[in-house]
């Protein structure tokens, strides 16, 4: 990967821990707090793809809480723990490396950006909150195309706006069926393998795989 111009991220689950907000309460969820925040991202994840698939759009709020509903119901969460949950997910916390490695990234002479199902709001409560507010050129999400990952129309934006190649992106995500969806499009597309999962069969193998974004800094030329 050589003559690199962008580097862009997917916030959630890449970036920013999707768990965290769940394991801040694991003391009054209790031994089911993991299950319990993982069936909540699968099925916000599932209602993306379904919502895309229908031509009904709710943004990545809406679709966070009515997520959050139905698993709270699933795992027998009391309701009154609604409003908690969904102000923790606002502000879910970086994985431990990111800050640094971000901080390397933009001494370098590219452009560092978000790519994300989330509303704007959202995003940049997230960088705020977690004073990564100058780290980033841009902060880009699905909502300018009103569609979600991994449609091609989402992965287009940088492109449009930085008037680049395709090969000319590295794009990182935890989630395999992103890094398809990126690569399928033309992306340098790297999964960050922070679970030691297997990789989807989606016509994509990424170009490199690593377990955290330190990896990143030692295995591409900037």
């Amino acid at each position: 990967m050589k003559n690199i111009k962008a580097i862009i991220f997917d916030a959630y689950g890449t970036l920013f821990d999707v768990n965290s907000a769940a394991k801040k309460c694991k003391d009054k969820i209790g031994d089911k707090w993991e299950d319990f925040a993982n069936h909540w991202r699968t099925t916000q994840l599932e209602y993306t793809w379904l919502r895309s698939l229908m031509k009904r759009h709710k943004d990545f709020w809406q679709i966070t809480e009515d997520s959050l509903d139905k698993s709270m119901k699933a795992y027998e969460i009391d309701s009154s723990m609604r409003n908690e949950l969904l102000d923790l997910y606002k502000v879910l916390s970086p994985f431990s490396e990111v800050p640094e490695v971000l901080k390397s990234l933009k001494e370098k002479n590219l452009k560092l950006a978000i790519l994300s199902n989330g509303t704007p709001y959202l995003l940049n409560e997230l960088v705020n909150s977690n004073n990564l507010e100058n780290i980033f050129d841009d902060i880009f999400s699905i909502e300018e195309v009103g569609i979600y990952k991994p449609h091609s129309r989402v992965y287009d934006i940088p492109i449009k706006k930085y008037k680049i190649q395709k090969k000319e992106v590295v794009f990182l995500s935890s989630n395999t069926w992103d890094v398809s969806g990126g690569g399928n499009y033309g992306y340098n597309s790297i999964w960050v393998n922070r679970n030691n999962n297997i990789f989807d069969n989606l016509d994509y193998q990424p170009k490199l795989e690593i377990k955290n974004l330190k990896d990143l800094l030692t295995n591409i030329e900037i």
